[in-house]
């Protein structure tokens, strides 16, 4: 080990040549490490006679890596990454108690805000925390273990899924709503009341025209009323009395069960897609992560139950 110890060039000197082939230019890899150009000279020469052979060919304002130097980049790239990759994962492990849930502003309003109070008392010492996006996020790139999607398993081959929930839509409207403008008599009376719309901007829902299709209705009809882009607004407009929305029943049951909002009529749609926990089958769950998807999955089911 000993040995080793003088064989082996200097770590800063590694990074310092893997930064310049990686920019074939000292200037940049300066820049990008915060030294000065002269400093990052320095420390090439050193590495080239720790190694006795020179790894830049140097011209003015210009340097490419010579054949050795190619084949050494190469060798100190890849060293320098599997450290930096364990050296993440262990800095994952010190923070081990925290997972990250990606999930859409609705679910995490609608569904996990109510539900918050059990997840402390089930799993006290985890802190749990939630990313919101306008977006579904490629989680594979990123450091969030788990996300919340819309849809069939088979959208995500590259993921592992739990079920939440499945997709059911209903109309709802608040008491007062209705107090003013009376129950509607049929799915097809519907068409006359003010409707609220959902203009989802990124990801794919279902619409009124839809809804109103599965119930044999043709809603061309039907009353524009109020769009909105985000369904938590679109909920809150219904229960000020707005109109009457499309409801996801494991956002909305709740709110049901609490008179909070009223089903109008008694269909409902139910799409055969379903709401899942995914994460990536490339990357295995940290324990704290696992308890997390089992609380998860153990919610929804006490939902749909």
């Amino acid at each position: 080990m000993d040995n080793l110890r003088h064989l082996l060039p200097s770590a800063g000197h590694l990074i310092v040549f893997e930064a310049a082939g990686r920019h074939l230019g000292f200037t940049r890899a300066a820049e990008e490490l915060g030294m000065t150009q002269a400093a990052v000279s320095y420390a090439v020469r050193a590495l080239e006679r720790q190694l006795g052979t020179p790894l830049f060919h140097r011209a003015h304002r210009k340097v490419t890596l010579t054949e050795a130097g190619r084949i050494f980049h190469a060798d100190v790239t890849l060293g320098l990454s599997h450290i930096r990759k364990s050296a993440e994962d262990l800095r994952a492990r010190g923070r081990a108690a925290s997972v990250t849930l990606a999930a859409s502003t609705a679910f995490a309003s609608l569904w996990m805000l109510p539900r918050l109070h059990r997840l402390r008392d089930e799993l006290p010492d985890i802190d749990l925390r939630i990313q919101t996006s306008d977006r579904d996020l490629d989680i594979r790139n990123e450091p969030i273990e788990l996300a919340v999607r819309g849809g069939r398993s088979e959208d995500w081959p590259d993921y592992d899924s739990a079920l939440i929930a499945p997709e059911v839509i209903e109309a709802v409207a608040s008491a007062a709503y209705l107090e003013k403008h009376g129950v509607p008599e049929s799915v097809a009376h519907l068409t006359r009341h003010r409707l609220i719309h959902l203009e989802e901007p990124y990801r794919s829902a279902c619409d009124w025209r839809q809804w109103f299709l599965s119930a044999g209705v043709n809603a061309a009809t039907a009353n524009r009323g109020l769009a909105i882009n985000d369904y938590v607004l679109v909920i809150q407009a219904v229960m000020e009395g707005q109109g009457i929305a499309l409801s996801w029943q494991h956002l909305t049951a709740r709110l049901i069960e609490t008179g909070l909002l009223r089903k109008v009529t008694g269909h409902r749609l139910e799409t055969g897609a379903a709401f899942h926990v995914i994460w990536p089958k490339a990357r295995p769950l940290s324990p704290q992560a696992e308890q997390v998807l089992t609380w998860l999955a153990k919610e929804g089911r006490s939902l749909s139950g």
